[in-house]
């Protein structure tokens, strides 16, 4: 502002030195200040108008982070239902006693004994039922079993 403030006192004493006519410095100067106090006036228009875009658009960014945080808190709420650190429950039915159990997933372990029969149980972790060449049929979760029964049966 100081600058225009010089600039504002050097442009007064430039008409005061260039213009002899009293009653003409007086009339410029007065029409020169109401001119520069519309200009002011605009301006602290403008910049109270941009001010109230700014609080505005600071308002709506303050709702879109609130909003982004809400939906990270839910996202790694879902991470963690997926992505335990206490690894993956696998449930298995055993096919001998039907006694159905839930193990963390190890694909070290190729067999694991059922808790409740005491038999032991072939793991196939790729999950591909077309794997299994000896299907009991007895599991509650395999539509494949019947599957096979009846296509066995047709081609007879």
């Amino acid at each position: 502002m100081s600058i225009l403030k010089d600039e504002y006192k050097n442009f007064l004493d430039d008409i005061e030195s260039n213009i002899k006519n009293k009653e003409d410095l007086e009339y410029i100067k007065k029409r020169f200040a109401d001119f520069v106090d519309k200009v002011l006036n605009h301006i602290d228009y403008i910049v109270g108008y941009k001010k109230q875009e700014i609080e505005n658009l600071e308002d709506t960014q303050k709702q879109l982070i609130e909003r982004i945080d809400k939906m990270q808190r839910v996202i790694d709420n879902i991470e963690k239902d997926i992505y335990s650190d206490e690894g993956f429950d696998f449930e298995i039915v055993c096919p001998y006693c039907n006694y159905e159990f839930v193990v963390d997933m190890d694909e070290e372990k190729t067999e694991i004994e059922c808790p409740e029969c005491k038999n032991m149980i072939e793991l196939d972790w790729s999950g591909d039922p077309s794997d299994d060449d000896e299907c009991s049929g007895h599991c509650s979760g395999c539509s494949g079993c019947d599957d096979q029964e009846d296509d066995e049966e047709d081609d007879m």
